[in-house]
């Protein structure tokens, strides 16, 4: 896509959503979506070594965790203590903690509106949060067991991988109501979009396949064969190849999206987990939750290039597009691990 379109397309989603188009925001927005810039190249891809800059606590049992890329602010879901931390990213602290609904483990950013997602596994339910407000201010039944959440940037439709009844919800942003339910394979767990391709793929843990949706007609296009027990699943934007950790092999599973096809497996550490990817540099970062670490893979080898560690079972991972920070929750430990890339 060339960067003409690509300012044509969030030009268009910004008024839509009556989000003003401030110089500031504009190169943000660029950041946040950067899966769909093709002129944007990765500042520093080779020869980066990685560290923990900061640890920060949280509440009990973080299990999730996602960044919104315009305000840097980052949402950590408290599985055990059924709230959301907020993570202010200066000064690596806790600004806020809302409550949400029970057994909460998957979180996603509407990036343009500025809402934040919260599946709740206990509850068959998902919070709708005003970031602004540090307040829930929706609640919206589902399927059973929710267990994952993605969201469309470019229509804010938002996914939902419920586990317990082998679908996926479809949430419409504006009416806070489900109007679609997408039967998958068994036992869905991660679910990612491909922003540009209008694409969805849901990890479905229960028989080791990904199904592919189709956002215009929520139908399943493609099922594929990928490793056992599939949990995180995430989408390099430019190049649209999909990630797939599967726990129970202890590998990454790469997707080429044009054949819907594995075209590599990817031996990491002991039970990963989850799975995000810089879309700048490309590179794809998972957590092994039984080895305290976090595999750093370079997609051209298709390779783990560093291994870092980090706290005790960590399970959620995600990137900061615009600093390259990582984040990762420490199920175990009660914190979150900032990860810093260096030259």
């Amino acid at each position: 896509m060339s960067r003409r379109r690509l300012i044509s397309d969030l030009a268009m989603v910004r008024r839509a959503l009556g989000v003003r188009p401030t110089p500031i925001a504009a190169a943000a927005l660029v950041v946040a979506l950067a899966g769909f810039g093709a002129a944007v190249v990765s500042p520093a891809a080779a020869g980066t070594t990685y560290g923990v800059s900061a640890t920060v606590p949280v509440g009990r049992v973080p299990v999730a965790v996602a960044v919104n890329q315009l305000t840097g602010k980052v949402y950590v879901v408290n599985e055990g203590s059924d709230t959301v931390s907020v993570i202010d990213p200066a000064r690596h602290a806790v600004t806020a903690t809302i409550p949400v609904g029970s057994v909460p483990v998957a979180v996603a950013v509407n990036q343009l509106a500025r809402k934040v997602y919260v599946a709740n596994s206990g509850s068959d339910t998902v919070s709708v949060i005003d970031p602004a407000r540090h307040a829930v201010t929706a609640t919206i039944p589902v399927g059973s067991i929710p267990v994952g959440v993605a969201v469309s940037q470019l229509t804010g439709k938002v996914y939902v991988a419920n586990e317990g009844s082998n679908t996926v919800s479809v949430i419409n942003p504006i009416t806070n109501a489900v109007t679609a339910t997408i039967p998958v394979g068994s036992g869905p767990m991660g679910v990612a979009v491909n922003q540009l391709a209008g694409k969805v793929y849901v990890g479905n843990a229960g028989s080791d396949t990904m199904s592919v949706i189709k956002l215009a007609t929520n139908a399943v296009t493609a099922t594929i064969r990928i490793g056992r027990d599939t949990f995180g699943v995430a989408v390099n934007q430019l190049t649209g190849k999909v990630y797939v950790a599967n726990f129970g092999a202890n590998t990454v599973s790469v997707i080429n999206p044009a054949a819907n096809a594995v075209t590599a497996t990817i031996p990491v550490g002991s039970d990963p987990y989850g799975v995000a990817v810089n879309q700048l540099t490309g590179k794809v970062y998972v957590t092994n939750y039984s080895s305290n670490t976090v595999s750093v893979i370079t997609p051209a080898a298709n390779a783990v290039t560093a291994t870092v560690p980090v706290g005790s079972e960590p399970a959620g991972v995600a990137v900061n597009q615009l600093t390259g920070k990582i984040y990762v929750t420490n199920s175990l430990s009660n914190t979150v691990s900032v990860i810093t890339p260096a030259r």
